[in-house]
């Protein structure tokens, strides 16, 4: 027996998260770990990391029942900035 299940998340306030990860890939401070001499062919990276509470629901799907669950849960987004001197999403993982 072959059954399918669907899931989708919805967040509850989108636009706050993505004013939070905007903020931290445009922090105003820089560490200098990027300019750090490296051996050939490797880069110096400067990292800028924030934790992050969301909220939302996930929707559990089959062909028979459908189930929304509430959560809050925390999430680590990390940017990642190399040589061009622009910050970059790199990770983003769940904490729960």
């Amino acid at each position: 027996m072959n059954n399918n299940i669907h899931i989708a998340a919805t967040l509850d306030s989108p636009e706050l998260l993505e004013n939070l990860v905007e903020q931290l890939a445009y922090r105003r401070y820089d560490l200098g770990f990027g300019l750090q001499r490296v051996p050939v062919d490797s880069e110096a990276l400067e990292t800028s990391s924030s934790t992050i509470y969301l909220s939302g629901t996930i929707l559990l799907n089959n062909e028979t029942e459908q189930f929304n669950v509430p959560f809050i849960t925390s999430f680590l987004f990390t940017c990642v900035k190399g040589t061009d001197g622009i910050y970059k999403l790199a990770w983003s993982t769940s904490l729960s």
